[in-house]
């Protein structure tokens, strides 16, 4: 009877270590656990040789030898993931929008209407235009230091002509009007990996970027530093916002406002160092 007893006292003290390890994701508890569990399943099947024992006890070495799970689905019933398979190609049909002539600086509010309106939301490029954050920091240049709004506070600038100040938006702003048509639905794709736009894209959804329009990376030269309310931030005026619509083995295939050109190509590797440079940043909508 005490073998017993301290049989189960070691699996009780071992039950807390893998809770523990698996909570912390860390592997450094399984050696010495797998040896408690070896002498706990001698001490126990010797006392009776209960068959019901020892495979309770081999069930337990297949889940402590299992993949490691987060502490959320220790603590609640698991669900059954989505698994997207990464496809080798893809096109997904996307009705191509222009900004011009009433956007100039509209590329992004244009690429987001594409977005939505492939998701079955109606969605316009100026209806967007008046809706989307803007910022209403003045632009200075006093003697070269420049002073202008923050990108990811709102549209900077004048979006609808060259002749006064302007520069574009970026994703926060996007994203929040984004989630005012598809409540619940949108997925920030900001600072992933390019293979993650792939993924979505193998699932049929689109995705919408920033990148810039020579859909290669800039020389530092291109860029400008600014001060703004939100910090320091280096600007480009080559910035640009695009809808991918596909890849393969050589080029991304995407939407491009600036043109109104439908799943124009670009080489992939150049074109995800120039998403990366600026600031590897990505929506796309998640499906019902």
């Amino acid at each position: 009877m005490g073998l017993l007893i301290g049989a189960l006292l070691i699996l009780i003290i071992m039950s807390i270590l893998v809770l523990l390890a698996r909570r912390s994701r860390s592997r450094l508890y399984k050696p010495s656990l797998f040896i408690l569990l070896l002498i706990a399943a001698t001490v126990i099947s010797s006392l009776a040789g209960k068959q019901k024992i020892v495979l309770a006890m081999e069930n337990f070495r297949n889940w402590l030898d299992g993949p490691v799970q987060s502490s959320a689905s220790l603590e609640t019933e698991e669900e059954e993931p989505l698994i997207i398979k990464l496809k080798e190609k893809i096109l997904i049909d996307v009705a191509a929008l222009n900004q011009f002539p009433q956007l100039p600086r509209g590329c992004e509010v244009t690429s987001l209407a594409m977005l939505l309106t492939h998701a079955g939301v109606k969605a316009d490029k100026l209806t967007l235009a008046k809706e989307v954050t803007k910022t209403d920091v003045p632009y200075i240049n006093k003697n070269g230091q420049i002073s202008f709004g923050h990108p990811n506070d709102g549209f900077v600038g004048d979006m609808y002509s060259y002749d006064n100040p302007g520069f574009g938006v970026y994703h926060k702003p996007i994203k929040k009007l984004a989630e005012q048509y598809l409540p619940g639905r949108i997925m920030d794709l900001t600072g992933s990996d390019f293979t993650e736009l792939k993924i979505h894209l193998s699932d049929h959804r689109p995705v919408w970027v920033i990148t810039n329009t020579t859909y290669q990376k800039l020389p530092k030269n291109m860029f400008e530093t600014w001060q703004t309310p939100s910090g320091k931030i280096d600007i480009t005026y080559k910035e640009h916002s695009v809808l991918l619509t596909g890849y393969d083995q050589s080029y991304v295939y995407f939407n491009d406002p600036l043109t109104g050109e439908k799943n124009k190509k670009a080489p992939l590797d150049s074109f995800a160092e120039a998403w990366v440079q600026m600031g590897s940043q990505a929506i796309t909508y998640l499906s019902e």
